[in-house]
């Protein structure tokens, strides 16, 4: 499987790195509470990042090895449409993330 990727707010990497696990499914949700961590491949994410994250400073880019990932990586698409995203069915251990780098979301759409 390729390398998978995962838009987090600085503030929650940094408590998985305390805790040794990331739990944060999206914005606000635990993995306990969606049951799945939302991720994506590269091609993704900067959509990902307008859709869910314009404007927010506070992010870093994970990039996740899906061989340390240790629970069920399923590629699917949850929401209709044509586009299938992976979705990591349980905690992610900090060692199966290989780099984390900062990231500028783009702008929030103005109204």
């Amino acid at each position: 499987m390729e390398t998978l990727f995962h838009l987090a707010l600085v503030d929650d990497w940094r408590d998985a790195q305390a805790a040794g696990a990331y739990r944060t499914s999206t914005i606000g949700q635990t993995v306990d509470e969606v049951g799945f961590i939302h991720c994506s491949f590269r091609h993704q994410v900067d959509a990902t990042a307008s859709r869910y994250y314009a404007g927010r400073p506070d992010l870093v880019l994970l990039t996740i090895d899906p061989a340390l990932v240790g629970a069920e990586v399923r590629v699917e698409n949850l929401h209709g449409g044509e586009e299938r995203f992976p979705h990591v069915y349980g905690p992610l251990p900090v060692s199966a993330v290989v780099a984390v780098d900062p990231y500028e979301a783009p702008p929030a759409a103005r109204t």
